[in-house]
């Protein structure tokens, strides 16, 4: 059956018209996920320009008299990539010729002084300097390996490349172009393109249109790749070339392929191969038929390099990356930076990476696994990459995604969007991100206003000791994750009771109660605390303990949880912080906080507690080792709850900040989120949440102010309290200081033209005298 839908398959590429090709390849390409055009910003490290083989074509490979070195020193590869790095890049892409030390006296006296025996041993040993001193990810193109080649090469880079060319040993008789070269014989390479299947090593390759191949050859060329890829499931993405033929080659008359051939051939790879395998083709080669490459199917464009030039096509340079942007923006598919690997292969870095690579990936990556933007973190000192009217830059072109319109207008209407649906709002970048964040702050003004409001609060973190193993926590201080900034300490009552007292004279009406899970704490403590405060502060709002502190709590006293809760609220406690979540999904709680309380186990607590009469808030930690997926699943299981229960005043995203978090400093995490992450994230759970919780707040701690003003034109309506001492924020690294005044918030409210108002924990509104106005109930 196979071989039957190959033959009609091959028999309908061959015979069906250029544009029906197109046309075809076009919606597969749009089909198989986000409308996006990605590429990888690199720098070319050419370790040597030796090379076995004689390709016709070819003008990198080069005899050892037109060489001032027989290879570049480690001292050269580093300063290649520094500058690199310094630009940008990401990729450090390591191009050489096959084994040139087969061929050539001077590059085994090179080796050998060197202190090495093979080519492939001094590539490694460089790229793993690469690595360790930049950060860029090697991307290693030397020719055919062997799998302890590929093996060797594995822990020192996130891919390598390997080039099939073509299927048709044809080419490599006399008078062909690899005629000379045995390592082109395409059985070899497809041996080559194998090993690295069997040691999980993901690969580029590719074929080159116009040496002398027929059209069935080309088929049969990709028509291999994708049976390769069925097999072991490594292959990125499939480069399309076109030949060119280049002065001093042996084919320097021969004459490039058609044009039409040319898009036939990209249009076969994108319909030939699975759906996740991309098709690139290079735009240094094409830069006159950019747009016409998009309409035949390709989805990416390969390496772009803002410091080296092509040095196996050097006489075509790199075209500007904001000309590819203008052109993918024009076909409403957004310019998008990847790293080196693929994002199916960074989120299952387990399979596909070498623990040694695997922090350097995930240092450079978002939550998508692709490629961060900009330098931004939460809780860095530098600014937002927004702005109170633009919080997220303007990209000019069209949406282009049709699913995106239909799920905004759903949301808007109040309507529960599937997993998938928010993933794919998550994933948007371009104009279809800025219709998303429009959306969103049209629904703000509908559901809440105009008015900014805030909360004039106190921090009260009672100990940071715990005896949780929580991978992200830098504010818990025990034996085994000793913090950088502060010394373990414990609150006594009387303390608690005296800033307590210092809150309300600077006008505070909540005070927040939380602190570590401490080994000698029991439900008893609690409620002591808790007295403590209502003692000193009557009329104090007890805004305390997170749904871990109640269900330890609880379990101290041997009780449920239930009567615990009803314990605490006679006593006065008034709300609960949704902390805790984290994310959602046991999937990465089990990574990041496996001895915490399950997904199940939170949403129990925070259900018990709405249903005895105690509102909470909800969060999410978002930015370390998650994907969209687990937003999704998040933001669903809190408004599924909200709408069972009304008891969530308002949804608070926390970005992940990564600068003390042990789990950074192990490389088991990312950076936080990116800004455009940052935005989306409040974006985005204003529309899936719309009709279930109405406010949305950003935290000016993890963001700073200005990132918190951007954030209001993002479907926010509220900034959280002045927060007097606080200090996890702070332990974790971020630079935004423990309070900000009222002064600074107006400020940030009118650089969004919004007034600010002053309101209550639960949402009732305060006149400028201090008293209450109409209350809100939880929505």
């Amino acid at each position: 059956m196979k071989l039957e839908a190959d033959t009609s398959l091959r028999r309908w590429l061959l015979e069906a018209p250029t544009e029906t090709l197109l046309t075809e390849a076009r919606a597969r390409r749009d089909g198989r996920g986000p409308m996006r055009t990605t590429y990888s910003r690199k720098v070319f490290i050419p370790l040597t320009q030796l090379c076995a083989d004689v390709c016709h074509y070819c003008t990198f490979a080069k005899a050892p008299r037109k060489l001032a070195a027989t290879y570049l020193t480690p001292d050269q590869a580093l300063d290649i990539a520094r500058r690199g790095a310094a630009m940008g890049c990401k990729e450090a892409l390591f191009t050489l010729g096959d084994a040139p030390e087969r061929r050539y006296a001077v590059a085994r006296d090179a080796l050998t002084e060197m202190g090495f025996e093979r080519t492939i041993d001094y590539v490694a040993h460089v790229a793993g300097l690469v690595l360790k001193e930049t950060g860029l990810l090697p991307h290693i193109n030397a020719g055919v390996l062997s799998e302890d080649d590929y093996r060797q090469l594995r822990g020192v880079s996130a891919s390598a490349g390997l080039m099939l060319e073509s299927a048709s040993d044809r080419l490599c008789e006399r008078g062909g172009p690899h005629f000379g070269s045995p390592d082109k014989r395409p059985a070899v390479r497809m041996e080559s393109l194998a090993a690295a299947g069997v040691v999980r090593m993901p690969v580029t390759s590719g074929v080159l249109i116009g040496i002398g191949e027929t059209e069935e050859e080309r088929l049969d060329a990709l028509i291999a790749l994708r049976d390769l890829h069925r097999r072991y499931g490594h292959l990125q993405e499939v480069i399309v070339q076109n030949f060119l033929p280049k002065a001093g080659t042996r084919m320097e008359h021969a004459s490039p392929p058609p044009e039409d051939a040319f898009l036939r051939a990209v249009a076969w790879a994108r319909i030939v191969l699975d759906d996740d395998v991309a098709v690139q083709a290079p735009p240094n080669l094409n830069m006159a038929r950019l747009a016409r490459l998009l309409d035949a199917g390709i989805d990416d464009w390969g390496g772009v390099s803002p410091v080296t030039a092509d040095h196996v096509n050097p006489e075509a340079p790199w075209p500007e990356v904001e000309r590819l942007a203008a052109v993918c923006a024009r076909a409403g598919r957004p310019l998008t930076e990847r790293l080196t690997i693929y994002p199916r292969f960074a989120l299952a870095s387990e399979i596909w990476l070498d623990a040694a690579v695997r922090p350097a990936v995930l240092a450079l990556s978002d939550g998508e696994g692709l490629g961060r933007e900009g330098d931004w973190s939460p809780g860095v000192a530098a600014p937002a990459l927004g702005s109170s009217q633009k919080p997220l830059p303007h990209a000019p072109g069209i949406m282009g995604d049709a699913a995106i319109e239909r799920n905004l207008a759903r949301a808007q209407n109040g309507m529960e969007l599937s997993e998938a649906d928010i993933v794919r709002l998550f994933e948007s970048r371009g104009a279809a991100a800025e219709a998303i964040v429009r959306a969103a702050d049209a629904l703000r003004a509908e559901v809440k206003g105009d008015a900014v409001t805030y909360v004039v609060n106190r921090n009260i973190n009672y100990t940071n000791i715990c005896s949780y193993k929580c991978s992200f926590c830098a504010f818990s201080k025990t034996s085994a994750k000793a913090g950088h900034r502060d010394t373990p300490y414990v609150l006594d009552y009387e303390e608690v009771a005296a800033r307590t007292l210092e809150a309300r004279a600077r006008g505070s009406t909540e005070v927040c109660l939380q602190g570590g899970i401490h080994p000698s704490y029991t439900g008893e403590t609690y409620l002591g605390i808790l007295e403590s405060v209502k003692r000193a502060c009557p009329d104090m709002h007890v805004h305390a303990f997170s749904p871990l502190e109640v269900s330890s709590g609880a379990a101290t006293l041997k009780m449920p949880v239930r009567d615990f809760l009803k314990r605490l609220k006679e006593a006065g406690l008034g709300s609960l912080p949704g902390t805790a979540a984290e994310i959602l999904d046991d999937e990465v709680r089990a990574l990041i906080c496996p001895d915490k309380l399950s997904t199940q186990e939170w949403l129990s607590v925070v259900k018990t507690a709405h249903e005895v009469g105690l509102a909470t808030t909800a969060t999410i930690m978002f930015g370390h080792v998650e994907t969209y997926t687990h937003w999704a699943r998040h933001l669903l299981a809190i408004r599924r709850l909200q709408l069972q229960t009304g008891g969530f005043t308002e949804f608070v995203p926390l970005p992940f900040v990564h600068m003390e978090a042990p789990m950074f400093h192990r490389g088991k995490a990312r950076r936080g989120p990116t800004w455009r992450e940052t935005v989306l994230m409040h974006a985005v759970s204003r529309l899936v949440l719309h009709g279930a919780i109405d406010s949305i707040q950003c935290s000016w701690v993890k963001l700073g102010v200005d990132g918190a003003a951007a954030c209001l034109a993002a479907g926010v309506n509220d900034l959280g309290g002045v927060l007097m001492n606080e200090s996890i924020s702070r332990a974790a690294g971020a630079a935004h200081g423990q309070e900000v005044n009222v002064e600074d918030l107006a400020a940030a409210a009118r650089a969004a033209g919004r007034t600010l108002r002053q309101r209550t924990t639960l949402y009732g509104l305060i006149d400028e005298g201090g008293s209450q106005a109409l209350a809100q109930a939880p929505a």
